[in-house]
């Protein structure tokens, strides 16, 4: 069965003047975005990019608890941060994946082996196959 995921955006005004709210369909969340944020950086409005890091994070850090069970090596806890650049006048240019977890079992060659399997299958990497896409660091924690 296929899902499907839905998101809006109403924009007001030119891309460097104007500004937009971005809403997911679940009703869990919506954001403001702006040119200003997206081209400069933030603390305060989220971007597109923040937005496909959130989804690279969470898609990465399902296919390792995947791919970890599949191991016969359940993980207890597992932290993922993505960082995704954007450089205007090019778009998205990566994704950096940085993972730490716990799981019983498994020492740190074989946990980075299955950490790169899972980078190289998360779905979402595989939509952003021309994205260049590294694992930066993946920790194993006791």
């Amino acid at each position: 069965m296929a899902v499907h995921s839905k998101a809006s955006t109403v924009w007001k005004g030119s891309l460097t003047e104007g500004s937009g709210t971005t809403a997911l369909a679940s009703g869990v969340a919506t954001v403001g975005v702006n040119w200003k944020a997206r081209s400069e950086g933030s603390a305060t409005t989220t971007t597109p990019e923040e937005l496909l890091a959130a989804a690279h994070a969470s898609c990465y850090a399902m296919a390792l608890s995947n791919a970890l069970g599949e191991k016969g090596t359940p993980p207890t806890e597992i932290s993922v941060e993505a960082e995704v650049t954007f450089v205007p006048g090019e778009g998205v240019t990566q994704s950096v994946l940085t993972v730490k977890a716990s799981v019983p079992g498994l020492d740190q060659v074989g946990f980075g082996e299955v950490a790169e399997d899972a980078k190289e299958n998360c779905p979402v990497s595989k939509a952003l196959a021309g994205v260049q896409i590294s694992l930066e660091s993946a920790t194993l924690l006791d």
